[in-house]
């Protein structure tokens, strides 16, 4: 599955997050407030039956078969794939065609930062009385509880993304580095390797907010918290110093390769050798596998470095859900799709061609876990993947408006890694300064 960049979101995206912004997500017959309206699986069956149209907006490559393989188990169903762009840009075109009550799509592809947002606009629609309440033992834990808000459950999971270490074996061997089990171990391999080759990084690092978030996740950083319209946002917790601390030495021993993330100067850095290992996602196999073709059969997968040795902590980074906005003109028809997408057949579909299922059916099914990667010279990569899935930290919350904190996270932490403008903990505080203040002018009460 190939996870893109998230660009910088456009003003109008966000907004239908101000709280002063009355009805913004609110559809015709929409619920407003209460129990959710019943759809019945007698309901679902029925509007399979009578067949008619929906409108799908996602990026996500796999569904394209999803899509074909429906239409043809249920002939009397259209589906219309559109890629409106990806993350941000298709968000920006939802809150605008959710605004305009015009256009709207009878599901979305929503990643799971972005979900609260939507979920706090009443954009969406909560599925509980679809049965969704009922699926929780289906997904894995991470996943599950990004959909989930309160009693609700505002999408399904379409995949997830626990953190392993990717690394590049070649350049370990080359210059006698070890798989670091330990964060402390990491900064010192990079620091061995730059001894080596000065030309040579352990990794690039540019200021990515979800990288970021994800790091502090791992560390038991939880700087948000979230009940309704109040919210707290604190970097100066002890899980966000303690991954500052460290990734500080990396910054200030000029150990990262100024590098941006998915940019063409990346790409070679990885078939290179270069950028000697990534910290991501699991849906990275077959990003190397299209976007490094050069470095085919060097390549590697280990569990997460730890923050204690001998732990077993791991966070999520990226992953999306499918989700059916408030105005969606056919609801039972699109849940029956968004079902079979994400916990039916399509699950299975969407797994054998590279997406990182969140689903524990496919997560511990031995077709899974037993897959060599010959990209990785035969390593049973989900091993260690579907590992990582068990181990990711619970407890973490998204703001209701992380979209627009993410969209100024270069403006504020981005400047630490630009020769010493600013630190990582620092820049953090203005983050959350600029987190705050924006949060007060939606309206949001600010702890």
């Amino acid at each position: 599955m190939m996870v893109l960049p998230r660009r910088t979101l456009l003003v109008s995206a966000v907004l239908c997050v101000s709280l002063l912004v009355t009805g913004c997500g609110s559809g015709d017959g929409g619920d407003s407030g209460g129990s959710p309206a019943v759809v019945s699986d007698a309901d679902i069956e029925a509007a399979l039956e009578a067949g008619g149209s929906i409108t799908v907006w996602a990026w996500e490559p796999t569904l394209k078969q999803v899509v074909a393989d429906f239409q043809d188990r249920y002939p009397k169903v259209a589906v219309n794939l559109v890629n409106a762009g990806t993350g941000n840009d298709q968000y920006t075109a939802l809150q605008n065609a959710v605004a305009a009550r015009s256009g709207v799509p009878d599901i979305a592809q929503v990643e799971y930062y972005a979900l609260p947002q939507f979920v706090l606009s009443k954009s969406l629609t909560d599925l509980s009385g679809y049965g969704a309440d009922q699926l929780e033992a289906t997904f894995t834990p991470g996943p599950w509880n990004a959909v989930r808000s309160g009693d609700g459950v505002y999408g399904l999971p379409m995949d997830s993304g626990p953190m392993a270490l990717f690394y590049n074996k070649e350049v370990f061997d080359k210059h006698g580095l070890t798989v670091p089990t330990t964060w402390d171990e990491y900064v010192a391999e990079a620091e061995k390797l730059r001894r080596a080759d000065p030309d040579a990084y352990i990794t690039n690092d540019t200021g990515d907010a979800g990288f970021t978030t994800s790091m502090i996740w791992q560390a038991g950083g939880r700087p948000y918290s979230v009940d309704g319209t109040t919210v707290g946002i604190d970097f100066a917790d002890p899980g966000t110093q303690r991954f500052t601390a460290t990734w500080q030495r990396l910054i200030d021993g000029k150990l990262l390769a100024p590098v941006t993330s998915w940019s063409d100067a990346w790409y070679k850095g990885l078939g290179d050798g270069t950028i000697a290992t990534l910290v991501i996602g699991a849906w990275m196999p077959a990003n190397l596998e299209s976007g490094v073709q050069s470095a085919h059969g060097k390549w590697r997968v280990a569990p997460m470095p730890q923050w204690d040795a001998g732990g077993a902590v791991t966070a999520e980074n990226g992953g999306s859900s499918l989700a059916i906005p408030e105005q969606g003109t056919n609801k039972a028809l699109a849940y029956a799709f968004l079902r079979y997408a994400t916990v039916a057949e399509g699950a299975q579909t969407r797994t054998d061609r590279g997406a990182f299922p969140a689903t524990t059916a496919q997560l511990n099914s031995p077709r899974f876990l037993e897959k060599e990667f010959p990209y990785f010279d035969g390593q049973q990569v989900n091993q260690v993947l579907a590992e990582s899935a068990k181990q990711v930290a619970p407890g973490w919350s998204y703001l209701p408006f992380q979209v627009y904190a993410n969209s100024v996270f270069g403006d504020t932490v981005g400047r630490a890694y630009l020769g010493g403008a600013t630190t990582l903990q620092d820049g953090l505080l203005a983050w959350q300064d600029v987190s705050v203040t924006y949060g007060k002018e939606q309206g949001f009460t600010i702890r």
